[in-house]
C-alpha cells in the first residue's frame, strides 16, 4: 500500500482527476497526429525543396520505424507505471517539436517524423487511454467517452486551426516551439504532480467504489474482470480480427487527412475550408464518443466496430469527388462519427476483453500493428496522385476494404471467454 497526501485530500474520487489529465494528455497527443502534420505539408514543400510524394514516404517510414517500440512502451507502463512513463513522454515529445523547428533536409525531417508518430500518435496516446483503464472498469465506456470529447473538440479540431492560424505570422518553424514549449511546460509538470499508478495501490477500488461493494459487483460472472498475459491474448482470433479492422481504419484514415489539404485543392476548394472541415470532425466526433461512452458499455463491440468500418467506406468513397463546400461539410460530420466510434471502440476493447494486468504489453503490441499499419497510408496516395493527377482511383479503390471487415466482424467478431482453457 502506499500513501499519497494528494490522493487522501481529493474531495472526489481520484479516478476523476486522472481523467482531467489523461484528457489532457489525449489533446496533447496532437503534435504527433496526422491532422496537425497535415497542416505543415505545403510549408515543408517550399522551404525544404520536397515533393509530395517525397514527404509522404518520409512519413510513412517514420511512422513505421516508431510503431516497432510500442511493444516496449507498453510493458513499460505495466512495469513502472502511469506516472513516470507519462511524464517521460511527455518530456520527449515536447523535445521533439523543438527538434522538428531545426530542421533543415529530407534526413532531419524523417527522424523528426519518426520521433513525433513514436511519441505522439504512439506512446502518448496508448500510455492517457491505458491509465483511464487502470482507474474506470465498470463504467470505462464513459470514461472514455469524456477523454474522446476533449481530445475531439480541443485535439483534432481545434490543433489544425490553431496552427493554421499561427504559420502565417510567425511561420511553421516558430509554431513547432509553440508546441513544444505548451508540452513541456503544461503536461509535464501535471503528468508528475497528478497522475497516480493503479487505485489499489493507494486503498481505493475502479469506479469509485467501497472495497465491499466492488468485491460483491465482481463476484458475479458478469462482472468479473478478465486477467489474460499477451501470449494467451494472442491465441484468441478475435485479437487479430479487432486489430485487422482498426488496423485497415488507421491506414486508410492516416492517408486521406494527410493529404486532406491536396484532395481538397484538385476538387477546386480552399485550404482554409479544408482547415475548417477539422470543426466539424471535431464537434461530430466529440458527441459521437460522449454517446459511444454510455453505449460501449451496453451494446457489443463487434456492432460499432462493423458501423465505423462502413462509414469509412462511404468516406472514401465521398473524398475525392467533393464539389461545394457543403459536401466538405456533410464529409466532416460523416469523419467525426467515424473517428469517434473508432477511437472509443480501440481504446476500451482490449481492457474489457483481456483484463488490466497485462494491458500495457496487449495493447502496446495491438497499437504497433494500427501504428504500422497507419504507415502504408500516405506514401501510396501520394504516389498515386503524382502518377495519375488524382485520387480518385485510390481512395475508391481501397473502400472495398473496410466493407469487407465490417462483414467479418459482425460474423467472428465474439469476446473471448474468460475462462482461457476455453478460449
Amino acid at each position: 500500500m502506499r500513501r499519497s497526501r494528494l490522493v487522501d485530500a481529493s474531495p472526489v474520487f481520484y479516478g476523476w482527476i486522472i481523467l482531467f489529465v489523461s484528457a489532457l494528455g489525449s489533446i496533447m497527443t496532437s503534435p504527433g497526429q496526422t491532422y496537425a502534420v497535415s497542416v505543415f505539408i505545403d510549408s515543408f514543400m517550399v522551404d525544404l525543396g520536397l515533393s509530395r510524394s517525397t514527404i509522404s514516404t518520409l512519413y510513412t517510414a517514420g511512422t513505421l520505424t516508431a510503431s516497432f517500440a510500442l511493444p516496449w512502451v507498453g510493458r513499460q507502463f505495466d512495469l513502472r507505471g502511469a506516472r513516470l512513463t507519462m511524464t517521460v513522454i511527455s518530456l520527449l515529445l515536447g523535445l521533439s517539436c523543438l527538434y522538428m523547428s531545426f530542421v533543415r533536409d529530407a534526413v532531419m525531417l524523417g527522424i523528426g517524423f519518426c520521433a513525433l508518430r513514436l511519441l505522439g500518435q504512439g506512446s502518448l496516446s496508448l500510455v492517457s487511454k491505458n491509465t483511464v483503464n487502470q482507474w474506470w472498469v465498470r463504467r470505462r465506456g464513459m470514461a472514455m467517452g469524456i477523454v474522446g470529447l476533449s481530445g475531439a473538440l480541443l485535439g483534432s479540431s481545434g490543433f489544425p486551426n490553431l496552427i493554421n492560424s499561427l504559420i502565417p505570422p510567425f511561420g511553421w518553424r516558430v509554431t513547432y516551439q509553440l508546441l513544444g514549449a505548451l508540452l513541456l511546460l503544461v503536461m509535464v509538470p501535471l503528468s508528475w504532480i497528478l497522475v497516480r499508478d493503479r487505485p489499489e495501490d493507494y486503498g481505493q477500488q475502479p469506479d469509485g467504489y467501497t472495497p465491499r461493494l466492488y468485491d460483491t459487483l465482481t463476484a458475479s460472472a458478469s462482472g468479473q474482470e478478465a486477467i489474460w498475459t499477451l501470449r494467451e491474448a494472442l491465441r484468441t482470433p478475435v485479437f487479430w480480427i479487432v486489430s485487422a479492422g482498426l488496423a485497415a481504419m488507421s491506414m486508410l484514415n492516416t492517408g486521406l487527412t494527410f493529404h486532406i489539404f491536396s484532395i481538397f485543392k484538385d476538387s477546386g476548394l480552399s485550404a482554409t475550408l479544408a482547415a475548417s472541415v477539422f470543426v466539424p470532425i471535431g464537434v461530430a466526433g466529440a458527441l459521437v464518443q460522449l454517446a459511444s461512452g454510455v453505449l460501449v458499455d451496453r451494446m457489443p463491440l463487434r456492432f460499432m466496430l462493423a458501423l465505423t468500418l462502413c462509414l469509412e467506406a462511404v468516406i472514401l468513397f465521398m473524398a475525392p469527388v467533393l464539389t461545394s463546400a457543403n459536401m466538405a461539410m456533410v464529409l466532416g460530420v460523416l469523419m467525426g462519427v467515424q473517428g469517434g466510434i473508432e477511437l472509443l471502440v480501440a481504446s476500451v476493447v482490449w481492457a474489457k476483453f483481456y483484463g488490466r494486468a497485462h494491458m500495457g504489453a496487449i495493447s502496446g503490441l495491438a497499437s504497433t500493428i494500427c501504428v504500422g499499419a497507419s504507415a502504408l497510408g500516405p506514401m501510396p496516395f501520394g504516389i498515386a496522385r503524382d502518377l495519375l493527377g488524382s485520387y480518385v482511383a485510390m481512395l475508391q479503390g481501397f473502400s472495398v476494404l473496410p466493407l469487407c471487415l465490417a462483414l467479418i466482424c459482425l460474423v467472428f467478431c465474439r469476446p473471448p471467454c474468460y475462462e482461457k482453457g476455453n478460449a
